[in-house]
Order: C-alpha cells, then structure tokens, then sequence
C-alpha cells in the first residue's frame, strides 16, 4: 500500500507545471510527475497511479476532454482537477460530465486551486456557481450558448483551433485524426453554429470568451 501522496500534472505550459507543483508539495504530495501532451497521461496514469491528476484542457496530441473522457470509460482510474484558462461557462458542466473531480479557472487567484485538491483529496468534488444565463446573458448571448451547448466535445476542441485561424492540416497533426474527418467536423460545427463561413467562427469564438 502506498504511503507518500503522488499527483500528475499535465500542461504544456512549463511555468504553470512549476507553480502547480509548489502547490502540490504545500499540500503534501511526495511523488509530483509532469507531462506536456496529452497522449501521455493515460500512460502516466497507468505506469504510476497517481492519487490525482491535475491537468489543463487545451494540450498537444490529446484534448483534455478527451482524456477524461478515456479516464471515465474505464482504461484508467484517477481523480482529477480541471486547471485551465477555458471559459468555465461553456467547459465546466462538460468536464463534469466525463468524470472530473473540481474544475479551477487560471484566471482565479492559486487559492482556488488549493482548496480544490484538499475537496477532491477528501473526496468532494469542487465546481465553481456559474452565473444564471437568464440574469447575466443577453438574448444573443443565450442563443448563442444553446448552439455551443450542442457542440460535441471534440467539435467544440477543433471549433476553437479554427476560431485560433489553425488550418484543417494542423488540426489533424495535433490531434491525430484524417485530414477529411477534420474536414466533416468542420463542416458541422459551421452548419449546427449557424455561420456564414469559417471567417466568422473566430468572431462567434471572441465574443463568447472561448479564445
């Protein structure tokens, strides 16, 4: 039986691996694992079972909600918290869905994050209250959520590298998929978000904080 705490972070961004780190050992985890892509954490998971798994949703080979997803169909086991700079608006519910233990914006203040791993290392989960869509959105906003809403995980992943100006090329390197199946992903998310053309996918993006 395992005596010493031991987490995974999983980020492509090495200053914010460093800091979660700092927190993690302030919270007393012994054993702290790193990795930058996606495609390696269920490895990580598997090779090292980590009491807890802290990982962004944007990284390279494998979106974040991919990896929860494949965490919650039963190929690992593992609590996680979600630490991103992802809208918690359109994310947060979705993350819940495919099994995450606490979602944490990296726009909060670190305190957050601290009293999400001490939620879910007591076995809590820790969601933050979004705000009611029928108080704080305007109509165009509110419609504009139900087609997101309605977006699958993986349309709404490739939805934003096409808002980013990514072409459907570097789409398909990063997240290992035909260069055609990007293509008809593309094409739906156009059709079901209702614009005219990929050129106005970036503004739709903008003006719902998703980049």
């Amino acid at each position: 039986m395992k005596s010493a705490k031991s987490a995974l972070i999983a980020d492509d961004h090495p200053v914010v691996r460093a800091a979660v780190k700092i927190l993690l050992r302030q919270e007393g985890f012994k054993q702290i694992y790193e990795v930058s892509s996606g495609n390696e954490v269920l490895s990580m998971i598997r090779e090292h079972k980590p009491d807890l798994v802290v990982q962004d949703l944007i990284m390279p080979s494998l979106d974040g909600l991919e990896v929860l997803a494949r965490i919650q169909s039963g190929e690992v086991s593992c609590r996680v918290v979600v630490f991103t700079s992802l809208e918690g608006l359109f994310y947060q519910d979705r993350c819940m869905r495919a099994g995450a233990a606490a979602y944490v914006s990296k726009a909060n203040d670190l305190e957050h994050l601290h009293k999400a791993v001490q939620a879910v290392m007591a076995g809590y989960s820790y969601f933050a209250r979004l705000p009611s869509s029928s108080v704080s959105m305007n109509s165009l906003q509110r419609s504009e959520k139900e087609l997101i809403d309605k977006l699958s995980d993986r349309e709404l992943t490739i939805f934003q590298y096409l808002a980013h100006g990514m072409s459907n090329k570097a789409i398909a390197e990063i997240m290992n998929l035909s260069h055609k199946t990007v293509s008809t992903y593309k094409t739906r998310t156009i059709e079901k978000l209702n614009v005219q053309s990929p050129v106005h996918l970036r503004d739709f993006a903008l003006r719902n904080h998703l980049i």
